[in-house]
Parts: structure tokens; C-alpha cells; sequence
């Protein structure tokens, strides 16, 4: 699977070793940084992540931050990106599941790595159940991601 992946600072460590673990399970990932621990603002790597999965250059992308809310925040801001915070397994599969979420954001802060590559695995493995219901929540997201856009245009 082609999957995006970045991180702030705080996340930078963890970022690293969920990189080798997605390249050694034979994913192709690229990097979008940060590439050390210095000080860097969250949204940055949010947006380069969100662009490549919104755009279809990736099939998934995965954020780290402190909390990974802050990288949950930025990245829903990207018409067509239904990021999700991942904190438990049965919420990672729900979010895949009914929301069809295509970013995860994880805090470094709450998840050890053994942890992380386990949400993760379920992120890229659980596929969208889809069914009427589902279907058409989605196309209401699609909708508020459509307006919200054809607003910024007008300005």
C-alpha cells in the first residue's frame, strides 16, 4: 500500500520506527518529515500528508504529534481527508470501517510502539463496510468538504 507518513517533533522518534516497520512489511511509504527532534509546527506535516492522500498519491497517511489532536485538527482541514485519532484498537476499526477514515494521527505521547503498529495495522487492513447508511454519511462529509471549498473560492 502507498501510504504517506509524517510527524512534528514530539512525534519525530516514534515516526522513525513506525517507518521501518511499514517499509519492512513491504509498503511504500514516503517520509514528509520532520527528519530530527528540532522544534516544528504540527500543521506543516498535516498538510503535506493530507495533499498526497487527497490527491491520490497516497492510499493512507499516518501523522504523529504529542497528542495527535493537533494533527487530527490540521489534517481535517483538507477537503476530502477524514482524519481520526487512534487511542484504542476497536475505534481505529470503527473509524475504518464506518468513516472510511484515510489519515490516522497518533500521539507519541500515549503510544508505545508496539501499540502504534498494532492501531496501524488495523488502519490498513479493515476495509470500509460501506452499506447505505455509511455510504451516505460519507457523501455528506464529501458535501460539507464541497461548500466549504466553493466558500474559500468566493473570498
Amino acid at each position: 500500500m502507498k501510504i504517506a507518513i509524517a510527524a512534528d517533533h514530539a512525534g519525530f522518534s516514534l515516526k522513525e520506527k513506525l517507518l521501518e516497520a511499514l517499509r519492512a512489511e513491504g509498503h511504500e511509504v514516503t517520509d514528509f518529515g520532520t527528519h530530527n527532534d528540532e522544534s516544528t509546527d504540527y500543521p506543516d506535516y498535516a498538510v503535506a500528508v493530507s495533499d498526497q492522500v487527497a490527491h491520490g498519491s497516497a492510499e493512507r497517511g499516518i501523522l504523529v504529534c504529542s497528542t495527535g489532536v493537533g494533527m487530527s485538527i490540521a489534517a481535517n482541514k483538507i477537503p476530502g481527508i477524514r482524519a481520526a485519532l487512534a487511542t484504542s484498537p476497536e475505534e481505529v476499526r470503527l473509524t475504518r470501517e464506518h468513516n472510511d477514515a484515510n489519515v490516522l494521527t497518533i500521539g507519541a505521547k500515549f503510544a508505545t510502539p508496539e501499540y502504534a503498529e498494532e492501531l496501524i495495522n488495523i488502519f490498513l487492513t479493515t476495509d470500509f463496510s460501506g452499506g447505505a447508511r455509511h455510504a451516505r454519511r460519507i457523501a455528506k462529509l464529501a458535501e460539507l468538504d464541497r461548500m466549504a471549498h466553493e466558500e474559500k473560492a468566493a473570498k
